[in-house]
């Protein structure tokens, strides 16, 4: 199996599943950030869509912001971005973005402080049902009633170049690394002592990173979302390759 095809996670890793998230998620995307954020700068219609109907004024919140493309997007909002990864926030805070390294099943964000949040390609990163209910009913907790969220995650349905076995929900989709974004790579001083020798390991192929995903299936966003109380689904969606639902606090 070539390890740059998505592939089954095995068993054990639901036996610890805080610590395979931090291996396969959180330590991943710390390695992967710089080129990850070269990735990421066309925002989505139905994402700026649902920014642009909050008016002027309102507090938003971008929970898993990655490298904070949708933070300044609204310029009449105020939008606060959290990343799990050090790495990312570091690229939002040097845009001039608000941007905290917080975990999403415990923000440092108080009850009711938002007018609503994002929640893009995030809550598929958690490892058991249990865990991805936790993180949507936290960041529900941080919106005042009435306020909404959009939460979007990847399909098992997939439409475009990626083919998912359809019997196969939680996976490892690889992430090949460019030569140039890798965060240890030697300064032009220490290359110029390097050896032939050693010039030849630099050519080595680039590194494949594994990160982990949940593909929901068509309805189980929805499911999901109904086993956090006092919401309601306002509307919700196919895009890109995602399901999506907004979602408002009663």
């Amino acid at each position: 199996m070539s390890t740059t095809k998505p592939h089954p996670v095995q068993s054990e890793f639901f036996s610890t599943e805080a610590e395979s998230e931090l291996e396969h998620v959180h330590k991943v995307y710390d390695q992967i950030a710089l080129h990850f954020s070269e990735t990421r700068y066309k925002g989505w219609p139905v994402v700026e869509e649902f920014l642009n109907s909050h008016p002027s004024g309102s507090l938003g919140g971008d929970i898993g912001c990655g490298n904070g493309k949708y933070l300044g997007y609204k310029k009449d909002i105020v939008m606060l971005g959290s990343d799990r990864c050090e790495n990312l926030i570091k690229v939002v805070n040097s845009k001039g973005h608000e941007g905290l390294i917080a975990d999403n099943l415990k923000l440092p964000y108080r009850n009711n402080q938002f007018d609503f949040a994002i929640s893009i390609a995030v809550i598929h990163h958690f490892s058991t049902p249990q865990r991805r209910a936790e993180a949507i009913k936290e960041i529900l907790r941080t919106i005042r009633v009435g306020g909404d969220v959009l939460l979007y995650v990847w399909a098992l349905e997939q439409k475009s170049r990626r083919k998912f076995d359809q019997n196969q929900q939680d996976v490892y989709v690889p992430w090949v690394m460019q030569s140039q974004f890798e965060t240890n790579k030697p300064s032009k001083a220490e290359e110029t002592k390097v050896n032939n020798e050693e010039k030849e390991e630099e050519k080595k192929p680039n590194k494949v990173y594994n990160r982990y995903y949940h593909l929901f299936k068509e309805g189980e966003l929805e499911e999901l979302v109904n086993q956090v109380e006092n919401t309601e689904i306002v509307k919700s969606g196919y895009d890109r390759d995602n399901w999506y639902c907004i979602v408002k606090k009663n």
